[in-house]
Formats: structure tokens, sequence, C-alpha cells
């Protein structure tokens, strides 16, 4: 009788556990990773990130949705250096998903200098970050 009971409990957890889809759901296969525990869409979060890798990065804050590198300058170019920051604003993989602002300065008399960054620049970069994302998305569905 006690086994009996036992049984039909744990087929009743099993059920109510099951029904509150912890396990995971096939609701919005387009959303990606889990983001509700990052608060960003984790295939750009770490797109950005193999993007940036060759950068010093001095901010990755999910719950602020935001990644931002330190200053970065080449020793071909040392007398300029740029600096990166990406925002998240969505937490679907999206085209406009991110947001990407670049700083460019050049060194002039000792004194660091906020030069024009060309437009090209930017999208580059988002479209790195974005195809880096697209992989990241096909290896997983994989």
């Amino acid at each position: 009788m006690i086994r009996l009971a036992r049984i039909a409990m744990t087929m009743t957890l099993g059920l109510m556990i099951t029904a509150c889809g912890i396990f995971g759901s096939d609701e919005d296969p387009e959303l990606g990773p889990i983001t509700t525990a990052i608060g960003v869409n984790g295939y750009l979060w770490t797109a950005t990130l193999d993007t940036l890798a060759f950068m010093p990065i001095d901010n990755a804050y999910p719950s602020s949705a935001a990644i931002i590198t330190d200053w970065y300058s080449t020793a071909d170019a040392p007398d300029e250096r740029v600096k990166v920051a990406v925002y998240f604003r969505s937490e679907q993989l999206r085209s406009d998903g991110v947001k990407v602002n670049v700083v460019r300065q050049e060194r002039k008399a000792g004194a660091w200098l906020t030069v024009p960054v060309q437009a090209a620049t930017v999208l580059q970069i988002e479209e790195a970050i974005l195809s880096r994302a697209r992989v990241l998305k096909i290896a997983a569905d994989s």
C-alpha cells in the first residue's frame, strides 16, 4: 500500500514538473539559448566576446547588457587607439539586437584627441558579431 502511494506521488510530481516547463519548451526556438539567466541573447553575447577577443575587455556585464573594451592599439600604429562598446537591445537573435559604438583617438603632441570613425568600421564590427552568432546558432541546432 505504501509502495503504491509512493509510485502515485512520484508520477504526480513528475507530471507537475513537466507541466511547469522547467525542462524547456518549443514555444519559440528562435530565442536561442536561455536568455533569462543573463538578460541578453547568449549567441550574441558569445559572438561579441569571440569577435572582440583580440582586445582587452574592460567591462562585460550581462545585467547592463553591455560589453566595453579597454583602449587598444597595435604596434604598427602606437599613436592611434580605439575603444569599442557593444550594447544589446534584444533577447532575440536579430540584426537589430546589437548596437556598436567605436571611439578612435590619435596622439598629437602628447595628448589623445578623439577623431572621427568611418561608419563602415561600425558596420563591419556589427556584421562580424551577427555572422558569428549565426554560426553559433547553426552549430547548436545541428
